[in-house]
């Protein structure tokens, strides 16, 4: 397992990317986006099972295990939120960029996160 970002103890360790874990790792840190993954979690099925592909499933469980490897970290979520508002206001293009590198830093070593577990 990683080193959390931004001197921020985890809620939870990372957990496996399995539904079920990650399932239960929503309703424990983020549990008003609990109906979001259950809703995601339908989508990627009955994708999967139209393309005859594990590949929305893949992209799903990834998806969710970065999130939760962000959401574990409250003050990384917070920062994280944060600085979507700011690209959504801001004027200036290098502003955005900036702002943009930040966010890239973040979802980079939550995907790291989930990738170690």
């Amino acid at each position: 397992m990683s080193t959390p970002r931004h001197d921020d103890e985890a809620l939870i360790p990372q957990p496996p990317m399995t539904t079920a874990a990650l399932r239960a790792a929503v309703a424990q840190i983020a549990p008003a986006h609990l109906g979001q993954f259950v809703e995601h979690l339908d989508q990627a099925t009955e994708q999967a099972a139209r393309q005859s592909t594990v590949a929305p499933l893949l992209g799903f469980l990834r998806q969710w295990a970065e999130f939760v490897a962000i959401h574990r970290h409250p003050a990384t979520a917070a920062r994280l939120h944060d600085l979507e508002r700011q690209v959504a206001v801001a004027t200036d293009r290098q502003t955005v960029t900036v702002l943009l590198a930040e966010i890239r830093a973040i979802t980079d070593a939550a995907r790291g996160d989930a990738a170690d577990e």
